[in-house]
């Protein structure tokens, strides 16, 4: 979702583009003026139309401090009282009153100000128009993200898979918790993990079994799982060590909650649970920079960014079609490929295609060939390869299509190349901390001679120091230096 504070930012842009508009707008308003003066007197006569209405608006410079005004007293506004209420738990009346609540507030306050200093330095019609202008556009745009995001909520879009591991009796009460204090388009239930063979003849009804607790680091790379509740028994629990060591390691946010806590009722002490979304009592383990605001400008540049360079290379996307068409009719201009990318989540990628037709039934044939070691095949000068391929390849041409992936949200610009399910078969349980990320176009290994590199090991090792040292300026500099092998072209 978008971050609140980003919300408050959006709320200052259209307060900055409602004053120049009214300055630039209200000159071509001489029409509407005469038609207020003429069927309206009395109203036009309060805000003395008449008397201030020369046909050319002020000049910024007498006007620009109301602006600064009104502004801030809509941002303090916002930040001490609207912002702290997501705009989906408040009604659209009370979001049309506080869109002009703030605004208002800022005209009665600059009135003032012009009243002590006994000027008018700011015309009323001109301040009056700005400010209906700054509420009409806080208003649709609050009930634009409004509806945008409940109609993701409600399609379950934001909705965390979250797998129960704990004793039987007590993942019976999580799951009636559940049931009745939380939306299904909030957190989704897929099942839980027994602790051994004690309790291998229970089960929870509506609740499916998913294995046993030590095959949990494999299904959170296996499975699309966001989330992990354990519950620590009250007699102990040897397991729960290794629990937090692969929710660490693979990055899922989990949460521990003492057994004793729900069991009987307390008295006087009470759940202080004010800002947690489970309403448990629980200790609650994060990423670093989880749902953090990095990571929404993240994605922000990554929807920017893709989008602008697909509409800008759509020429040069056409000519490759046409070309991949013209030297083999019979191929198919986008190579397909289905992999796993974060928490487990399968989807299909695209590439120009570069190879033959039969290219995967002749890799078996090829497999002697291999130079790297490790899950990934990869060999040079392949054969299956095609003349064009290669000039493809060799300035990265063909990964353009993967900017459609990055601008649906399945690959990001920046992180580690995404698996083939039988490569992820394969993997190591260290190397699959690379996939606890968003995967990526590039990352440090397209900018360190990915040519050169032969080891996996390497490669993974390169990932994961991304994962562990990620920030927006690394993001930055691995995209500038990408752009600069792509022009020099080292790919191949």
């Amino acid at each position: 979702m978008i971050p609140k504070r980003f919300l408050i930012l959006f709320d200052l842009a259209i307060l900055l583009f409602a004053f120049p508009a009214t300055y630039l707008g209200l000159p071509r308003l001489q029409p509407v003026i005469s038609w207020i003066d003429t069927h309206w007197p009395r109203w036009s006569a309060s805000l003395r139309i008449q008397e201030q209405w020369t046909g050319i608006a002020q000049p910024p410079g007498d006007w620009l401090w109301a602006m600064f005004v009104v502004s801030l007293v809509t941002f303090l506004l916002n930040d001490v009282v609207w912002a702290r209420v997501s705009l989906l738990k408040q009604s659209r009346v009370k979001i049309c009153a506080g869109s002009f609540a703030g605004p208002l507030l800022g005209l009665s306050l600059v009135a003032l100000i012009q009243f002590g200093l006994k000027t008018q330095a700011v015309s009323r019609l001109f301040l009056f128009v700005a400010v209906m202008l700054s509420g009409a556009g806080l208003v649709i745009c609050r009930l634009l993200i409004r509806a945008y995001t409940k109609r993701r909520v409600d399609t379950g879009f934001y909705a965390k898979n979250t797998v129960l591991i704990g004793e039987i009796a007590a993942l019976e009460w999580i799951k009636r918790h559940f049931s009745s204090e939380l939306p299904p388009s909030e957190y989704r239930l897929v099942g839980y993990l027994k602790l051994g063979l004690s309790d291998s003849d229970q089960s929870i009804a509506g609740l499916p079994c998913l294995g046993n607790v030590t095959e949990l680091g494999d299904m959170l790379i296996h499975k699309p799982l966001h989330e992990v509740i354990a519950i620590e028994p009250a007699k102990g629990a040897p397991w729960l060590a290794k629990v937090v060591q692969h929710c660490d390691y693979l990055r899922i946010p989990l949460w521990i909650i003492p057994e004793v806590l729900l069991d009987g009722e307390l008295r006087d002490l009470h759940f202080a649970v004010q800002s947690n979304p489970l309403h448990l009592p629980a200790i609650v383990m994060r990423p670093r920079e989880f749902n953090s605001e990095a990571l929404f400008i993240k994605r922000l540049l990554d929807v920017l960014v893709s989008g602008v360079l697909m509409l800008l290379l759509l020429p040069l996307l056409a000519v490759i079609a046409f070309a991949i068409k013209l030297r083999s009719p019979r191929s198919k201009i986008f190579y397909h490929w289905r992999v796993v990318g974060q928490n487990g989540v399968e989807f299909t990628g695209y590439k120009f295609t570069t190879m033959i037709e039969d290219a995967d039934e002749q890799k078996p044939k090829l497999a002697a060939r291999n130079e790297m070691t490790g899950p990934v095949f990869k060999i040079k000068n392949d054969p299956r390869v095609t003349p064009l391929g290669r000039f493809l390849r060799k300035f990265s041409l063909n990964e353009l299509p993967q900017l459609w992936s990055v601008f649906k949200g399945d690959m990001s610009l920046v992180g580690p190349r995404p698996a083939f399910r039988h490569e992820l078969d394969r993997y190591e349980f260290w190397h699959k901390r690379k996939l606890s990320i968003k995967p990526g176009i590039t990352c440090l290994w397209q900018i360190r001679g990915r040519n050169k590199i032969s080891n996996f090991d390497e490669w993974v090792k390169m990932d994961l120091e991304y994962i562990n040292h990620w920030s927006l300026w690394l993001d930055l500099r691995i995209l500038l230096k990408t752009t600069w092998i792509v022009i020099a072209g080292t790919g191949s």
